[in-house]
């Protein structure tokens, strides 16, 4: 059974992909993933910030909140920019499976440049994780959205190495924004979406607490809708983020059209082989269906190629819940 997949033009031997996240910040727990089958892992994420402060290429003094330099004081002890080149080159060394760097961003400053750094260590390929939330009432959707072409602009004229660029569904028009984005060619893959930070707020002492971090298996409507609707319309690479957590939740995203799917939330709560069992799962079920390669597949159920494509498109629930009292 051919598990492997083209994403960004790197040869994968499985479609599942280890997101950014502290299961990928040292060699030895990429060492044990790549025994258990995933086709690539994603290294934690550096922050904009960060890069910023510990090279002193600028000032952080901009950021809007106060605690955000004491914070990145702290942060950056144990997580400096030189030790993370450093994890790329030995990941490079122990396995034989595309090691994919990670920044956070919000800005196309000055630290685009330490893209070139990962370069040089021997990175695949970078992902651009863009954190952009709309809130600013003055700021209309063209100029929240700018973000991404204006980094995507910084990022290509210094590397040569594939790029992904991780979007916000906060858009006014993601399909418009995808197709946009893939014209300019300049990104290798999207990966649908981000996982923000939320919000809560404990009404028992009144303050604002975070909501549950772990994504769950209803999450996953989000990036399959949205990979099915663009599959067909876009020459890019998909790669489907948020609420995998079987290998039934691959197959669906594959049939989609997805190139490939980023895990963590699952393997946080079930362990490195819960890896093996998803592709397991993914291999029963390509059996039933007599499919030997994930090409056989892949797409048929997008918006263009399914039977009810209009499902996609629907938001409403009148047709199912219109007799409900």
């Amino acid at each position: 059974m051919d598990l492997s997949v083209k994403y960004m033009g790197l040869d994968l031997c499985s479609p599942i992909i280890i997101g950014s996240s502290g299961l990928t910040n040292t060699v030895e727990k990429v060492v044990e993933l790549e025994k258990y089958g995933v086709g690539a892992v994603i290294l934690k994420s550096l922050f904009e910030e960060q890069i910023l402060f510990e090279a002193e290429a600028a000032s952080i003094d901009q950021y809007d909140y106060p605690e955000t330099i004491d914070y990145v004081k702290s942060y950056t002890k144990d997580n400096s920019i030189n030790k993370y080149l450093n994890l790329i080159r030995d990941c490079k060394k122990e396995t034989n499976i595309p090691i994919i760097a990670s920044i956070n961003c919000v800005t196309n400053g000055k630290w685009t440049e330490f893209a070139k750094k990962i370069e040089d260590v021997g990175a695949d390929a970078i992902e651009i994780n863009v954190s952009v939330l709309p809130f600013d009432i003055n700021r209309t959707s063209e100029d929240s959205e700018k973000v991404y072409f204006n980094i995507l602009d910084k990022i290509n004229a210094l590397v040569k190495i594939p790029i992904a660029l991780k979007l916000s569904h906060y858009s006014a028009n993601i399909a418009h924004l995808v197709q946009q984005l893939s014209w300019r060619k300049q990104a290798s893959a999207f990966v649908l979406f981000n996982r923000f930070y939320n919000p809560d707020i404990d009404i028992n002492t009144k303050k604002i607490t975070s909501s549950g971090v772990f994504t769950k298996p209803s999450d996953i409507t989000m990036p399959l809708r949205w990979i099915a609707l663009l599959s067909n319309e876009i020459k890019t690479d998909l790669s489907a983020s948020t609420g995998v957590h079987s290998g039934a939740d691959i197959a669906k995203l594959l049939l989609a059209g997805a190139s490939s799917v980023q895990i963590v939330s699952s393997i946080y709560q079930n362990g490195p082989a819960h890896i093996n069992k998803m592709l397991n799962d993914l291999i029963e079920w390509m059996k039933k269906n007599n499919y030997t390669s994930i090409n056989d597949f892949k797409g048929i159920m997008n918006a263009e190629n399914a039977h009810n494509s209009v499902a996609f498109e629907r938001i409403q629930f009148m047709k199912y819940f219109g007799g409900i009292e």
